[in-house]
């Protein structure tokens, strides 16, 4: 996952574009992806596509010659979307385009104008603090003109149609943790759930940020019932502990594994309520759709100081980390595949388990009693109402023991889905 980041990490990625096209290409190397161009102009819910943006070129450069600020350095040395220039100015009227971060001299910060067309440059303060006052010549070889949105979806087949989506945003440029990080542990996701036939059909988006999610939306209106959870991947590793911000509803079936899931692990973690504000699960729980959809990360949207900042860098993300993300999201969807509501066939008292081998299936088990515990919970509250996840819950007991147990007891013809 680490590698995929690296290689990821010097291509400039905007909303549209080469940058993401060229992330797609590499994405698709590890699984085959459907590509969609979206025209600009078009119309999704009450947005509308815009231009398409490139740049090949761009730098400040002193009287001299030496280029002071340069693109090819770094992508987030130009403001995102800007439109193409070329004179020359003295540096006070340069100060104007310039941004930076005074308070982390040595930072670049990123900067984007998506919708009011201007230019400009990202530096590192001490950068602006040694230039010189003189003549710059100012130079940003970029196109902005009708083109298409790019996104991309994998689909992993599931033994339902019935699908868990998974989504990414492929929109920031060199920003390792936002969101590389995510865009990586979701390829493995999607690699791990190859191997295996999951329950659920998992259908993963690789689109650009709030624009991208929403043009998905609008593309899938006629088919948006099929969606059953959703998790939005992002700032997937970095060294802080695992944050869950739960979806609008805050009781969907995603929230409520993902809290059991963490709080089983014993792993640190945090479990936030849902707000308007952060990566795209805010468009899949819009009112209209009220999709059950949270958001998983490390740490969570601008919460960490290299957040938006040239120090957001493969150094930065921790490959233990990734791995710790992609091991929540296993045990997630394992829980989440195999969740199910039973009907007890034989509700009226306790039905004879040793007469039908159950028992005698546990001997020799040094959870034996755990595990015939397990279906005595099962078969009691197999109502229709109650899910193996509240079996867990209630019970105490590990979910994949109950999980067991409801399989050994449906094998059996005593419960029923």
């Amino acid at each position: 996952m680490h590698a995929l980041v690296e290689r990821l990490y010097p291509l400039c990625r905007s909303i549209t574009g080469d940058g993401v096209r060229a992330t797609l290409d590499i994405v698709d190397e590890y699984v085959p992806l459907e590509r969609h161009e979206v025209a600009t102009g078009t119309r999704v819910l009450d947005w509308t596509v815009p231009q398409e943006w490139n740049i090949r070129d761009a730098y400040v450069a002193d009287s001299a010659g030496n280029r002071v600020i340069d693109f090819a350095a770094s992508s987030l040395h130009v403001l995102g979307y800007s439109v193409p220039v070329s004179a020359t100015m003295p540096l006070a009227e340069l100060r104007a385009h310039l941004h930076t971060l005074p308070d982390r001299p040595s930072w670049v910060p990123y900067r984007t104008s998506y919708y009011r067309p201007q230019w400009g440059f990202c530096l590192a303060q001490e950068t602006l603090d040694a230039l010189p006052d003189g003549e710059y010549e100012v130079h940003i070889d970029s196109t902005l003109a009708d083109g298409h949105l790019s996104y991309a979806e994998h689909v992993v087949p599931g033994q339902v149609p019935d699908e868990v989506i998974v989504s990414s945003h492929v929109c920031h440029p060199s920003l390792a943790n936002d969101n590389l990080a995510g865009i990586a542990v979701a390829t493995f996701l999607a690699r791990a759930l190859a191997r295996e036939t999951p329950y659920y059909t998992y259908r993963f988006i690789y689109a650009p940020g709030t624009v991208g999610a929403i043009t998905w939306l609008a593309r899938n209106q006629d088919r948006i019932d099929r969606v059953k959870h959703g998790l939005v991947l992002a700032c997937a590793g970095d060294r802080g502990e695992l944050t869950y911000k739960e979806s609008r509803r805050g009781d969907a079936e995603i929230d409520r594994v993902l809290r059991y899931v963490l709080g089983a692990s014993g792993r640190p973690h945090r479990v936030t309520g849902f707000t308007p504000y952060g990566y795209d699960e805010r468009q899949y729980c819009s009112p209209g759709f009220d999709l059950g959809v949270g958001s998983l990360s490390r740490t969570p949207y601008a919460g960490y100081p290299e957040y938006h900042t040239s120090a957001d860098n493969p150094d930065f993300v921790c490959p233990k980390a990734m791995a710790d993300t992609l091991d929540v999201c296993r045990e997630a969807v394992a829980v989440l595949d195999r969740n199910r509501r039973y009907v007890n066939l034989s509700p009226y008292g306790e039905p004879q388990l040793g007469r039908r081998g159950l028992y005698d299936s546990l001997g020799g088990r040094s959870d034996a009693q755990e595990a015939q515990l397990a279906m005595l919970w099962v078969l009691s509250l197999s109502d229709g109402e109650h899910s193996l996840l509240d079996v867990a819950e209630r019970s105490a007991l590990p979910f994949d023991t109950v999980a067991v147990a409801a399989d050994a007891l449906h094998g059996a013809g005593l419960i029923k889905a």
